[in-house]
């Protein structure tokens, strides 16, 4: 009998032995398949593997950094939870088979922010590109919009908190929670999420998405603290952020309609839980789109929510546990944005006119010789970047600009360059 006991747990050691360094082994192997996918985006590290009898799969210290971001996301703990020992094999083996019903936690998330927070903000823009929908100003300038360095000023330091990603027999469930900014809920019905060569997919697609979410306050500190920032009050402020919305809509060829319209200006300044139902075959990002000719419901036309009557479609919406009608967009013609005055200005050739102080427009195709000059570009997306300049090739033109005893290089798509303007000091041409 001795002996027989001996024999069992000698197995069971070599079993689980086999087992963990299995998982291990396959659990490298995945991660390495993903790191390759993930390469023209940025850089993964793992972290420490380990695995538990359960069928679960707990990742430690894992790192993502992004190539367009100065800072990394960084995971405390990610643990995969695949329901059994077999279906974590299945999961991590040859063609990724995730089982049924499987769940991943994400404890301890965190992304510094830092003033400067996108490496090389300035990309290739489509000067005929829509405007953005989301863009609140902060500051007198209309072209200051909202950024990380705001949030910096406001208190924010970094995004933080936890996540769980929840595989169901008739959903996908992502939630998102953040210690100071709320948090997102997002629901796919009758989706499955799957691992394919391509990356990871939901196949079949979602019937509907359902969203939540959560400010926790933070579009009141947002609010207050941009209109503070532009000089105006808090209402002429929202006035300014839906002129823009507006806008933006009608360069999509799309109009919102009254509710929406309020309903947004209200969760602008007050924030609040926003809760709402996105249809995939919706006309325009999940939003229902109303045909000409279509309007609000007449008197005695009483309709279940979110059901597309004579009226047409209307998108399902509550806002703080109160259902909103009648929230839908309409077709308009694309109003096109005109091109800005300064886009029609000469140039300037600064050997042939006495230099005044001040900033002075130079050619482009000269940039290389003010390098060291002190430099105002002028990008096709309207921002501008002021500092020392210090290279010019055929496709980027690179400022330094002073950042906490240093300096930080901003390199710029040369074709981006709408307008070059050197600081000089007055006096005779070319002095």
């Amino acid at each position: 009998m001795k002996k027989l006991l001996s024999l069992i747990v000698i197995l069971a050691l070599v079993a689980w032995g086999s087992y963990k360094g299995a998982v291990w082994w396959l659990a490298d192997q995945t991660l390495n398949e993903l790191r390759r996918s993930l390469s023209d985006h940025g850089a993964l590290e793992r972290g420490d593997i380990a695995s538990a009898v359960g069928g679960e799969l707990v990742l430690t210290g894992t790192r993502f950094q992004s190539f367009q971001l100065t800072q990394p996301l960084e995971i405390q703990r990610l643990t995969y939870r695949a329901g059994s020992p077999l279906a974590l094999l299945a999961s991590l083996y040859g063609q990724h088979d995730l089982p049924r019903s499987w769940r991943l936690d994400v404890a301890g998330w965190r992304l510094p922010l830092d003033a400067a927070m996108l490496r090389n903000w300035v990309t290739d823009t489509d000067e005929q590109a829509p405007q953005p929908l989301f863009a609140p100003v902060c500051g007198p300038d209309a072209r200051q919009q909202l950024g990380s360095g705001d949030l910096i000023r406001m208190g924010v330091t970094e995004l933080a908190g936890d996540a769980q990603l929840r595989q169901t027999s008739g959903s996908v469930r992502l939630e998102l929670f953040t210690r100071e900014s709320g948090s997102l809920e997002l629901t796919w019905d009758n989706a499955r999420l799957r691992l394919d060569s391509d990356g990871v997919n939901l196949n079949p697609g979602a019937d509907s998405v359902e969203v939540i979410l959560r400010d926790g306050g933070l579009m009141r500190r947002v609010t207050a603290y941009c209109a503070r920032e532009t000089g105006m009050s808090e209402s002429d402020w929202a006035d300014r952020v839906m002129d823009a919305f507006r806008e933006g809509l009608a360069s999509r060829g799309l109009e919102a309609s009254p509710q929406l319209l309020a309903l947004y200006r209200q969760w602008l300044t007050e924030g609040g839980e926003l809760a709402l139902t996105l249809d995939p075959s919706a006309g325009w990002q999940g939003l229902p789109v109303r045909e000409a000719g279509t309007g609000e419901a007449g008197e005695g036309k009483g309709t279940e929510e979110g059901d597309a009557t004579a009226d047409g479609p209307s998108m399902i919406v509550s806002y703080n546990g109160s259902s909103v009608p009648d929230v839908y967009l309409s077709p308009v013609a694309p109003v096109t944005p005109a091109v800005p005055e300064q886009a029609m200005e000469p140039v300037v050739d600064p050997d042939l006119t006495e230099v005044v102080a001040g900033w002075q427009r130079v050619v482009l195709d000269e940039a290389e010789g003010w390098l060291g000059y002190t430099v105002r570009v002028t990008l096709s997306n309207g921002r501008t970047v002021e500092g020392r300049l210090t290279r010019v090739d055929e496709r980027e033109v690179e400022v330094a600009r002073p950042v906490d005893g240093g300096e930080v290089a901003y390199p710029m798509v040369r074709r981006a360059v709408e307008r070059l303007e050197v600081w000089r000091r007055g006096g005779q041409s070319g002095e």
